[in-house]
């Protein structure tokens, strides 16, 4: 595990409490922290807990493996979208709901895009290529009835 990098995730969190509008006291009290802890946090004065951080990374409305990334504890995979989740999530130009759909439709993307890869891994077969589908023949419209066809006793018993 690496070691905590505090210094800088004091910074970054400072940075991000600034981009919320949010003064120390209010992300203090939105985190459940007290005021002067979140303080020395921010100067890289105390190392946070893994629950510590994820409270104080709701109340920012980050991603709390953004705030894992800063402080050491998990490394960063790009490949994961963590960026994009954490300036979605950060963007204050849209409301939560608006954020979440986001989210949601991106995670839904990814899912496909795994599942393009491996279509193996869900279907339990081996891996080949897709064959190309033809488009569906059009469907003739149907023929107009006349008056003779068409019957008023009601449906057939």
């Amino acid at each position: 595990m690496a070691s905590l990098n505090v210094g800088s995730l004091g910074e970054y969190i400072r940075e991000q409490r600034r981009n919320a509008q949010y003064s120390l006291r209010q992300l203090a009290e939105a985190a459940g922290v007290s005021n002067p802890y979140l303080s020395q946090i921010e100067r890289g004065l105390r190392k946070p807990s893994a629950e510590i951080l994820q409270q104080i990374a709701k109340a920012l409305r980050i991603s709390a493996e953004t705030l894992y990334v800063q402080a050491g504890i998990l490394e960063e995979r790009r490949d994961e979208g963590l960026e994009l989740r954490a300036s979605i999530l950060a963007d204050p130009l849209i409301n939560e709901q608006q954020k979440q759909a986001l989210l949601a439709v991106y995670e839904a993307f990814l899912k496909e895009n795994a599942a393009r890869r491996d279509p193996a891994a869900e279907a339990g077969t081996p891996t080949t290529p897709a064959q190309p589908t033809t488009p569906a023949q059009p469907t003739t419209p149907a023929q107009p009835t006349t008056p003779a066809q068409t019957t008023t006793d009601g449906p057939a018993a």
